[in-house]
């Protein structure tokens, strides 16, 4: 018997993680990124030996710093509400999600705090190659951070390398490699890292485009330019190359997710991406409204994306729903059947075993084992609950891929101009560079859309629904801790910002560079 879920309470957790996970993301793709262009920075003022070089340097490495510790204390409330609005997602998964989140701990957090102080106070206390190698050491730190936690979150997308303990109701870790090398993991790494230069490439342009339009620290910001610029395209150009490689695994580890992206409702051979578009809102599994409004396709691209093939088949949101025999795809409705049966043979499994009876036990095992893949889809109460929502998640990934275009032409125009030494009069282009690194967060909040939109209603994909994952709290309560953490996350946001405008209003010091 499936307990009744309270589904208001579900809601206002997942808004509750969504929220601080929103906020998390400010702050960490600026780190990323930025921890590399100071290690840029400083490696030319160790070449040259240029003191120009190293006040710009400890510029840019102190509004590093100011982002840094605030991204710490949003991560740390981050990892503490596993514990308290999702117990029952870190009972059943903590001994395999825990552990790159306490490599992360012990391994890549103490790397950064150790040359964390050498690389803000050591400068004269440290020879120049070892502060540099402590910058380093931050950057390489700061991003082995992120490849843990994204392991964590690939694992959540693509769970392998475990099995489910059926005495203790839970899975557990059995092959750690298998759990770090996951194409999807690898590929949430990749892709997001790489964002977090791209996004830290943008802020150091704005901020030195807003010298320029002043004609303040020219020198400086046309230096800050030519590094940033060179590492921001070649940061875009990644990205687009990851998401390509990325939306590939998608299509055969979530192929629904895929679906949504292109609000597929249909499968079809050579089906084309959609370039623009609006959804039709009355679109419904069990309609027969058109799928679009409005919609400019390329034919046959989606299936080079998804299966590398003009003629590749890729799934539709039906196919995946009520199954489609010719391509060998089982439809949720009958993964919810088979579903209801392993849990139905858990639970004869654990009386049985509770009353000693030994025969009985073996037999509702072997019953499970025919079942135990389809165990999550048993407490989904309908198939339309696995359909996550279509319209936010296609314009999310429009909105992410058509930014990520203009970036690289952004950073493309960069170049041009300062090859040309013409940047001191491109005041439309300052514009332009000043508002994307706004868009360059739109860009970063788009994508994290796509991966945890796009994969509901599973915390964990295909194992665990988000109903199930939650914790055994009343709504009210809830309810207070997300408005508590929105008051502080926005105090906090505010905080970095109102500093931050004061470190960019004094300019670098030392002068005029």
């Amino acid at each position: 018997m499936i307990e009744q879920i309270d589904v208001s309470q579900v809601n206002w957790a997942r808004a509750t993680f969504a929220l601080t996970a929103m906020y998390h993301w400010i702050f960490v793709p600026l780190t990323l990124g930025l921890s590399f262009l100071c290690a840029f920075f400083e490696s030319i003022y160790v070449r040259t030996g240029n003191e120009e070089w190293k006040r710009l340097t400890k510029f840019w490495m102190t509004l590093f710093g100011i982002n840094f510790a605030i991204g710490v204390a949003t991560g740390i409330i981050l990892e503490f509400e596993f514990g308290t609005n999702w117990s029952n997602y870190s009972w059943m998964v903590g001994d395999i999600f825990g552990a790159p989140l306490a490599i992360e701990g012990i391994f890549a957090f103490f790397l950064e705090a150790t040359f964390f102080a050498v690389m803000f106070f050591g400068w004269d206390r440290v020879t120049k190659k070892f502060h540099l190698f402590s910058t380093w050491m931050v950057a390489v730190g700061s991003n082995l951070s992120a490849l843990w936690i994204l392991v964590a979150n690939g694992w959540m997308q693509n769970p392998v390398g475990m099995k489910f303990n059926v005495d203790m109701a839970r899975f557990e870790m059995q092959d750690l490699w298998a759990v770090i090398s996951s194409p999807v993991a690898i590929g949430h790494f990749t892709h997001a890292t790489s964002s977090g230069f791209l996004l830290a490439s943008l802020f150091v342009v704005a901020i030195s485009s807003w010298y320029l339009i002043r004609k303040e620290h020219i020198l400086f910001a046309k230096r800050s330019i030519a590094v940033a610029a060179v590492f921001g395209l070649f940061s875009s150009l990644f990205v687009a190359f990851s998401g390509d490689e990325h939306a590939y695994v998608t299509a055969s580890t979530q192929p629904m997710k895929l679906a949504a992206m292109e609000a597929l409702w249909e499968g079809e051979t050579g089906a084309g991406l959609v370039v623009a578009g609006v959804p039709n809102p009355m679109k419904e599994l069990d309609n027969d409204e058109e799928a679009f409004i409005f919609d400019i396709q390329v034919p046959g691209v989606l299936s080079v994306l998804a299966t590398r093939s003009m003629d590749g088949f890729v799934p539709g949101i039906k196919d995946l729903a009520y199954g489609n025999s010719e391509q060998n795809i089982v439809g949720v409705d009958e993964k919810i059947t088979r579903g209801q049966a392993a849990i139905s043979s858990l639970a004869a499994y654990k009386a049985a075993k509770k009353a000693g009876d030994e025969p009985g036990a073996a037999t509702a095992l072997t019953e499970f084992d025919k079942n135990r893949d389809f165990l999550g889809y048993g407490y989904l109460q309908s198939v339309d609950q696995a359909v996550p929502p279509v319209s936010l998640v296609f314009y999310a990934f429009r909105v992410m891929v058509g930014l990520g275009t203009f970036f690289i032409v952004l950073f493309l125009a960069y170049l041009y101009f300062a090859y040309k030494n013409k940047l001191e009069s491109m005041w439309g282009l300052h514009v332009a560079g000043i508002v994307s690194v706004f868009l360059g967060y739109i860009a970063q909040q788009a994508g994290w859309i796509v991966s945890e939109v796009g994969r509901q209603p599973w915390a964990i994909q295909d194992m665990l629904p988000v109903t199930v994952a939650r914790s055994n709290l009343d709504t009210g309560t809830v309810v207070v801790t997300f408005f508590m953490f929105l008051l502080l996350f926005t105090a906090l946001l505010i905080a970095e910002l109102k500093i931050m405008a004061k470190q960019i209003s004094l300019g670098p010091k030392g002068g005029d560079v």
